[in-house]
């Protein structure tokens, strides 16, 4: 793009935290390299590479989610407020501040509604000169396809496990072990690792909610449910905790592809969407110091922090039965769960395929349901009943069922 004709329109496509950010802020600082040859952008030196690398570039926009609701919001039709896709393109109507190219970034496009796609259509249609215009979407079946037709498509997909190991490793932050487990437990998004590695809980807390979910394979209903709601409150924890790795970084691009607060995506299924999205939670330890004795008094988590919380615990939960299935088929050495070998081989040799099977399923359209507004703690309480037992083993169920 850089060394001929770059579109007026591009559609990143890929996983949460594969990269889009980051790439999209390269070929922004491409773009706005003030080098005279353009093999050599961007080139990290200049003006205005500096000023992309800090956010302070006035032909760089930048347009992500906000508010309660999670969405790219229209703006007002008369003076449109900051952070609206409508200012968006007020400002790309104006000339560019240092004379050259100007670049829209649109993150997490998926959360863009009909209207707001709608009001930016014209633009990506006839964009003013000089304007290259970015979105980054997790899901691009939630985008109108009179806007994908606009965009020229790159797609990302998932890292090989080494490669993100060995950047945790060039980067810093992990040593060889460690490394070697994120890039494990993020399945192929290089952004997740990195915000597991900066932060100081979220491994930790990751652990504690996968160790929970094994544990209720062996509880009853009401168990069940209480114990999801608990996950539940972990997996808030959880978010936090990522969303602090995230702000832990030195480099614009990294906090930018990690995410703004939580990345969620809209869009069937998409929160389980090839069982790679691993995220974790709080755990027990709460719950067995007394914290549901004093819950009445806690603040109830706003809406969308509920259903937050619940994308990443179900996340979680299709990285274990991911785990269960590969662990049922001997295949030990695959699994992402690396800290829990012992646990995941022992649950998974009293559950059979097709029960495993079955629930990865209903997880989908759960997802699917949450996806479309459905309660949080509902979806929740389906899943946990829905969680393999072991006595849903055939034969191996008899002495089971006998005692039902």
């Amino acid at each position: 793009m850089l060394l001929g004709r770059t579109p007026h329109a591009v559609l990143l496509v890929g996983p949460g935290s594969a990269g889009k950010t980051t790439l999209a802020l390269d070929l922004a600082a491409g773009l706005l390299c003030l080098d005279p040859d353009p093999g050599a952008r961007p080139c990290r030196a200049c003006r205005g590479c500096r000023l992309v690398a800090t956010g302070n570039h006035a032909d760089l926009h930048r347009l992500a989610p906000e508010g309660p609701g999670g969405q790219v919001r229209i703006g007002a039709a008369t003076n449109p407020e900051p952070g609206t896709v409508r200012h968006l393109i007020s400002e790309l109507a104006l000339h560019s501040a240092e004379g050259g190219a100007r670049v829209a970034i649109v993150e997490q496009a998926h959360r863009l509604n009909e209207e707001s796609q709608n009001a930016l259509l014209k633009t990506l249609e006839e964009p003013p000169v000089g304007v290259t215009i970015i979105l980054c979407a997790d899901d691009e079946e939630c985008l109108l396809p009179t806007v994908r037709s606009r965009c020229a498509r790159v797609r990302l997909g998932v890292v090989a496990v080494r490669e993100i190991e060995r950047w945790l490793g060039e980067l810093g932050v992990a040593e060889a072990p460690r490394a070697a487990r994120l890039a494990r437990l993020a399945g192929g998004r290089p952004g997740l690792a990195l915000a597991y590695a900066r932060s100081t809980d979220a491994e930790r807390l990751r652990g504690e909610i996968a160790r929970g979910l094994l544990d209720m394979i062996a509880e009853g209903r009401q168990a069940r449910l209480a114990s999801v709601r608990d996950l539940l409150k972990s997996a808030a924890s959880l978010d936090a905790a990522l969303e602090e790795g995230r702000r832990g970084g030195t480099s614009e691009p990294a906090a930018g592809e990690a995410g703004a607060a939580p990345r969620r995506r809209k869009g069937r299924g998409s929160a389980v969407a090839a069982a790679t999205a691993i995220t974790a939670a709080e755990g027990e330890e709460a719950a067995g110091d007394g914290a549901a004795k004093d819950e009445p008094a806690t603040p109830r988590m706003a809406a969308s922090d509920r259903r937050s919380a619940a994308v990443t615990l179900m996340e979680t939960w299709a990285s274990i039965g991911r785990d269960l299935a590969v662990a049922r088929s001997g295949g030990v050495r695959q699994l992402r769960e690396t800290e829990l070998v012992e646990e995941i081989r022992a649950s998974a040799a009293a559950l059979d395929v097709a029960s495993l099977t079955a629930f990865m399923a209903r997880l989908w359209d759960v997802a699917g349901q949450l996806d479309d507004n459905v309660n949080p703690e509902l979806a929740l309480d389906v899943l946990a009943l829905s969680w393999p037992r072991p006595d849903q083993l055939g034969s191996a169920g008899t002495t089971a069922g006998a005692h039902r």
